[in-house]
């Protein structure tokens, strides 16, 4: 199993309960996005760094019982999760399985390759999709979303939310990642020979709900990567979190996730 040692958010139950309470929020965008690319019965897919699965559930109802999806991700704990989820919808063209997208030496395998929000935390992102070019049969195509976390908004001002995203951009970069990487999600596929390549913008905001809960949870699930690189002090963090908290809690506030770059794009078919 590849470490988690560069991902900057808790993986486990705390990260499960963040990926479960994020998945419906950004259904619809990502589901509009699969719809764009086309995909269809019989398509042999991977999603790599799946998570819990939702979006891998998802493309195998897509690719039908002809088609069939690899799961892949490097914590066991939300891979479990998924094959549960998969057995209760009885859907058994999915398998979930330990893959590290920086090492992985699949060759010519899919029809179909998926990434969400996983490049941003990578080091070299241009090798991870070189590596997913690999793995494509020509052909073949590559669906990206990715955030850009300079694409935040609340209203009115909060200052409690403009801390929280310094710190996490502070967090990312400082374990080698990219907090800003979806709009150069375009020029690294075309870097990696993809063609015909497109993208489009998207993101989740609400007046009330789960939306506006999102920036709180993940302050409190980056909270040991801040104390154990010495970025913040528990004291500043608890006081970030409990403000962005009464921030959701006011019906006059608006809050959400970053704005999140969609890109895909092809492996040439003579390749």
């Amino acid at each position: 199993m590849g470490s988690l040692s560069h991902y900057v958010i808790s993986g486990g139950a705390d990260g499960i309960h963040r990926m479960r309470l994020i998945a419906p929020l950004i259904a619809a965008d990502t589901a509009a996005l699969l719809d764009r690319v086309g995909l269809h019965n019989g398509l042999e897919c991977l999603d790599i760094g799946c998570g819990g699965g939702d979006v891998s559930l998802e493309i195998a109802r897509r690719v039908g019982p002809e088609g069939h999806v690899t799961g892949a991700d490097i914590d066991e704990s939300k891979l479990t999760m998924a094959r549960t989820d998969a057995h209760l919808q009885g859907l058994d063209n999915i398998t979930f399985t330990t893959m590290d997208i920086r090492t992985m030496r699949e060759a010519s395998c899919y029809d179909v390759v998926y990434a969400r929000f996983l490049l941003t935390h990578l080091e070299n992102p241009s090798k991870a999709i070189a590596n997913l070019y690999q793995s494509l049969r020509p052909g073949g195509s590559i669906i990206l979303e990715d955030i850009d976390f300079k694409g935040n908004i609340t209203y009115p001002d909060c200052p409690a939310f403009e801390r929280y995203q310094t710190l996490y951009c502070d967090c990312v970069k400082h374990r080698g990642g990219d907090p800003f990487i979806g709009p150069k999600l375009p020029s690294l596929l075309r870097k990696n020979r993809f063609s015909n390549i497109r993208m489009t913008a998207v993101q989740a905001l609400g007046m009330d709900g789960d939306i506006k809960l999102i920036s709180a949870i993940t302050m409190k699930n980056i909270a040991d990567t801040l104390l154990h690189d010495g970025l913040a002090s528990a004291r500043e963090i608890n006081e970030i979190i409990t403000e962005l908290y009464a921030f959701a809690d006011n019906p006059d506030t608006i809050a959400g996730m970053p704005r999140v770059i969609q890109a895909w794009g092809y492996r040439p078919i003579n390749e």
